[in-house]
């Protein structure tokens, strides 16, 4: 019953985003009775929590697609910029719960470690854990100083998450060359600022 109640929650915030999850309506949804929904979520804050967690799941499989397609960390880069952009205009909703409940990224351990000392886990499904793990690769590759490493993370997410949300909530337009057109822009900027890149490498847009 838990699963069905997330995943009603999952449903309702792809429709409406987190205003939208309220658990009597994901009773309704799940077919169960109110009473016993709060068997398994103590409130609606409870219930956002795991809707929140499956959703930002379903954003970091999509970054972790767009890694496995990329060659190289720069490239690399680029895509779990662009597959970011890409969840937030395709799933408004869910990218709007994703960060609606979470835990705090944990950077400052992360970035005290050189980057051959730093084990993650292959499938992590934390969006902020993607992005670490390709700068890692980046570091380990030459590409990324390691005197850039500590906050480089907090950066290249800002400027996309600012982005997504400028393309989601508005003012930016949205047709598909001046999304492209926004993106490299930003991609082109964090690669710039992040990596240390070959002459003519591409500017990290996958």
């Amino acid at each position: 019953m838990r699963t069905a109640l997330v995943d009603a929650g999952v449903a309702l915030a792809r429709e409406g985003g987190p205003d939208r999850v309220i658990l009597r309506e994901a009773a309704r949804v799940a077919g169960v009775s109110h009473s016993a929904a709060y068997r398994h979520f103590a409130d609606r804050e409870a219930l956002l929590a795991d809707v929140s967690r499956s959703a930002r799941k379903e954003l970091a499989a999509q970054m972790r697609r767009g890694v496995d397609s990329a060659a190289d960390p720069v490239l690399r880069l680029g895509a779990v910029g662009t597959a970011y952009i890409d969840f937030a205009l395709t799933e408004p909703g869910l990218f709007r719960t994703a960060f609606y409940s979470h835990p705090p990224a944990d950077t400052k351990s992360r970035d005290s470690q050189p980057a051959e000392e730093v084990e993650s886990p292959p499938e992590s499904t934390e969006p902020f854990e993607i992005l670490n793990q390709v700068l890692d690769e980046a570091q380990a590759a030459g590409l990324l100083d390691s005197n850039r490493r500590p906050g480089a993370a907090i950066a290249a997410w800002s400027a996309v998450h600012g982005l997504a949300g400028l393309l989601v909530d508005g003012p930016l337009p949205t047709t598909r060359a001046d999304i492209d057109f926004a993106l490299e822009q930003v991609l082109g900027l964090v690669a710039r600022g992040l990596l240390q890149l070959p002459d003519g490498a591409p500017n990290g847009k996958a």
